[in-house]
């Protein structure tokens, strides 16, 4: 498997929040919806990506050369609440090739759209 196909996410230990760190191209994206840009956390989650490279495809990475970005143009939530939806959304979005165009006032759909597929099984 080419590590251009690597995806890791935060469990959100480390700002009480979930970010989401995308590893690809030699390049790590950050996507934090409260727009958080610790460069500490973004270390401590590129090392988390080369920990569970190593620990489920059996392949040692070196990305200390790999290039490191805070993207900045991204929806933002409004509220105490939204940050897992958000980083779903921020996946769903970028799996699929979309833009993020998508604004807090979509999150209660998204939330009854997200049930309705956990419960099918199956995403639309």
């Amino acid at each position: 498997m080419s590590v251009t196909k690597y995806l890791s996410l935060s469990t959100g230990r480390y700002i009480g929040a979930w970010q989401l760190l995308i590893g690809r191209d030699k390049k790590f994206q950050y996507l934090d919806s409260l727009r958080g840009t610790d460069s500490k956390v973004l270390s401590n989650l590129a090392r988390y990506f080369v920990e569970e490279v190593k620990d489920k495809c059996g392949e040692d990475i070196d990305v200390s050369d790999w290039e490191r970005e805070f993207v900045e143009d991204l929806p933002e939530q409004e509220n105490g609440f939204d940050c897992g939806m958000f980083m779903l959304k921020y996946i769903d979005f970028y799996s699929r090739g979309l833009s993020l165009c998508f604004h807090q006032s979509n999150m209660p759909y998204f939330r009854v759209r997200t049930a309705k597929e956990i419960l099918k099984l199956r995403a639309d």
